[in-house]
């Protein structure tokens, strides 16, 4: 789909379809009186994600006007644009619409309105029926303009930022969607090979001889059970020198780390999952794609700040080998690890890739990962929970992801949870029960971030849509990215 900004008039657009935002309880000012007879009739509430299809409006050049309801006006941000986009979109899409434009008024045509509007609609283009013989013949939308009042090189510079992280977003859902049998450890980590040579950024992959002998014990135990070998993707971005001195931007005193899981598929391993919804267990990679998705949205956006993200890429399966409960394996760190039960897994193996990440000189951690049906309970499937062992890092990711519409809510991760994790013949058990279970999971990764300012990101609920959104499809939604996208182009130490 290509992307446009355009400098024109509402009766001036040339497309199939142009989406006009409407309110509630009032009509939208430009086309309040060629629409009136619309709008008398009541059919146009102005109420959230409401569409309503004009064919052939007088005095305009649009073959279409759809008025897309888009709530209350003071409660509009961009956030509500994103979706009202996507939805938008989908709506056409669905009719076999190819040209749309989507007209932003002088009060909301800001960068960052222009970004969520392309955004928005990047994200509702996305299918997940990569693998369908039979598609359904409709005509897919081949131009997407974002009409604009007064163009300029800020508001060119949003959208391609906007297309930028939405593409990304995209190839984090794809990674997702991809079945076990075609996505392992290994080609997981090609597909970030792959992506790192295209965007001009650092990969390298530590296979099981390596994390061997640096001593990944944890990571390691998880893998033993399956015949798929295991993977720790390390990518690289780093800052250009600055043209103005000739000093790499590098060297400055921060350096963030993202930690993502990846685990292609988790049975459970011998503390087996029930069969019931265990196909979903493939976008238990979810974290990991993230990062896959969120470095190369900043290889071409170029924050100030080094970053280095981390994946340790396993198949956690119930094979002759597969640790079991009541094993004992030895972290990276030098920790001792009692594995209570073997599809707490995640935490394994993210407890050497933060160990890692710190001996690569990262002064800051986050992490994502589907790591607890806990936070489910807890949170539903609406905001991401957030964890934290340092209040002004919680306050950066937190501040970026309500900038980029993404819902986090901070979980407490008080030390009397910790006892929970005893255990009479390690350092530390991999489960502390049922109670907590997703504080007692972050208080287990607390203990190999250390004194490193870290934050926990549980995205067990978030990742996967069981049900499509107007302004997304069923599946895979990419969450992570834009935050993490936003938390490195505002890092400022």
């Amino acid at each position: 789909m290509q992307i446009h900004l355009d400098e024109k008039p509402a009766d001036s657009v040339e497309c199939d379809a142009l989406v006009a935002l409407t309110f509630e309880g009032k009509p939208n000012d430009r086309f309040k009186d060629s629409l009136s007879e619309v709008y008398a009739s009541g059919e146009v509430t102005g109420k959230m994600y409401e569409m309503t299809l004009v064919h052939r409006p007088a005095g305009f050049r649009a073959k279409r006007v759809l008025l897309a309801g888009s709530g209350p006006a003071e409660k509009f941000t961009a956030a509500e644009l994103r979706r009202v986009s996507g939805a938008a979109l989908r709506h056409l899409k669905s009719k076999s619409v190819g040209n749309i434009a989507i007209l932003l008024d002088a009060r909301i045509s800001s960068a960052e309105h222009v970004e969520a509007a392309v955004e928005g609609a990047m994200l509702g283009d996305f299918e997940p029926d990569r693998y369908k013989t039979d598609k359904k013949e409709k005509k897919p939308t081949e131009h997407f303009t974002v009409a604009v009042e007064k163009k300029s090189p800020e508001l060119d510079a949003a959208l391609d930022r906007g297309r930028a992280i939405s593409d990304s977003q995209n190839l984090t859902r794809d990674l997702v969607n991809e079945p076990a049998n075609k996505l392992t450890p290994t080609s997981l980590a090609e597909a970030a090979r792959q992506m790192a040579v295209a965007q001009g950024i650092e990969c390298e992959v530590l296979d099981r001889d390596r994390m061997k002998q640096l001593g990944m014990g944890s990571l390691l135990g998880v893998a033993t059970g399956s015949a798929e070998p295991p993977a720790l993707i390390v990518l690289r971005y780093r800052p250009a020198k600055d043209s103005s001195n000739g000093k790499d931007s590098s060297n400055g005193k921060a350096h963030l780390g993202l930690v993502g899981k990846g685990v292609t598929f988790d049975t459970g391993g011998i503390s087996i999952k029930p069969a019931d919804g265990m196909e979903k267990m493939k976008y238990d990679m979810a974290g990991g794609a993230a990062m896959i998705g969120t470095m190369r949205a900043l290889a071409q956006l170029k924050p100030p700040v080094p970053v280095t993200a981390l994946i340790p890429a396993v198949e956690n399966m119930p094979g002759s080998r597969a640790q079991r409960p009541g094993d004992i394996v030895t972290a990276l760190s030098g920790k001792t690890i009692e594995v209570i039960n073997t599809d707490a897994e995640g935490r394994l193996i993210l407890a050497d890739a933060l160990t890692y990440a710190r001996r690569l000189g990262c002064t800051h951690l986050v992490d994502a990962a589907t790591l607890t049906g806990s936070v489910v309970v807890a949170l539903g499937h609406i905001n991401v929970g957030l964890f934290s062992s340092d209040d002004p890092l919680a306050e950066r990711v937190l501040k970026a992801s309500r900038a980029a519409g993404e819902k986090m809510w901070r979980m407490p991760l008080d030390d009397d949870y910790k006892e929970q994790l005893k255990s009479e013949f390690a350092d530390i058990a991999n489960v502390g029960g049922r109670p907590g279970g997703s504080i007692t999971a972050a208080l287990f990764l607390r203990e190999f971030a250390e004194q490193t300012p870290w934050v926990h990101l549980d995205i067990a609920g978030t990742a996967w849509l069981d049900d499509a959104k107007p302004y997304m499809s069923k599946g895979p939604t990419g969450v992570g990215v834009r935050t993490f996208v936003n938390l490195a182009m505002g890092w400022r130490d």
